[in-house]
């Protein structure tokens, strides 16, 4: 069976894991406020291998957290796995970090999930998902207000995770509303995705490969 690294460093947390057939063999992660990631990541990537019994020329797969997310964080992730991608010939597989973010609950038919990395001040990248993780509303990266993610709320029982969460509890306290904030993007929930993508020969070029930076907010200009 397909021997997969699995590398998160979209946000705080720095983790890493070595699965096989879509089991985790070994995982290890740290999530610091001081971004550990140029400090931690190969170090992780050598610990779990050697923890799984494994030598890196086992790898068959690398599969990444493509973003969006921290920006220095996914440049260090994807230098690290293209780099392990080209030296090994073995092929790159991304993972979409909302997505992943959004397996880590389960929700009930009708309920939506809405995923939600904290960028700045008011601002949010989110998506929203269904109980079956299809993505019913696309990414974005926005400033969120009284009216964001109206036609959610309003229509059914929404989960919001991650670390902008807590930002929008400020605006929408409300019983229909089930906020995880401590929810963090982890190489642990890619590793079922990451192995449906490599059977399906779902892989990306390494060459032209690039983050999913999504940093498209629309510049506020000061006022006179």
């Amino acid at each position: 069976m397909g021997i997969l690294l699995n590398l998160e460093t979209s946000s705080t947390n720095c983790s890493v894991c070595v699965s096989k057939g879509g089991e985790i063999l070994a995982i290890k992660e740290l999530n610091s406020a001081n971004y550990s990631h140029a400090e931690k990541l190969h170090i992780f990537i050598e610990d779990v291998l050697i923890e799984a019994s494994l030598k890196i020329e086992d790898l068959k797969a690398v599969a990444v957290s493509k973003g969006p997310g921290s920006y220095t964080g996914l440049r260090i992730g994807v230098s690290a796995a293209k780099g392990l991608c080209y030296a090994l010939g073995i092929p790159l597989i991304s993972i979409s970090t909302l997505k992943s973010m959004a397996s880590q609950v389960t929700i009930k038919k009708g309920e939506v999930s809405i995923p939600v990395l904290d960028a700045r001040r008011m601002e949010v990248y989110s998506a929203v998902f269904d109980e079956n993780l299809k993505e019913i509303r696309e990414t974005k990266a926005e400033l969120i207000d009284e009216n964001s993610f109206k036609e959610f709320i309003n229509s059914k029982h929404v989960h919001f995770l991650g670390s902008g969460a807590e930002k929008i509890r400020e605006l929408f306290p409300l019983e229909a509303i089930t906020y995880h904030c401590e929810i963090v993007p982890s190489a642990k929930e890619m590793v079922p995705i990451a192995w449906s993508k490599y059977q399906q020969k779902d892989f990306e070029d390494v060459a032209y490969f690039e983050p999913y930076y999504l940093k498209d907010f629309v510049l506020q200009t000061k006022k006179k």
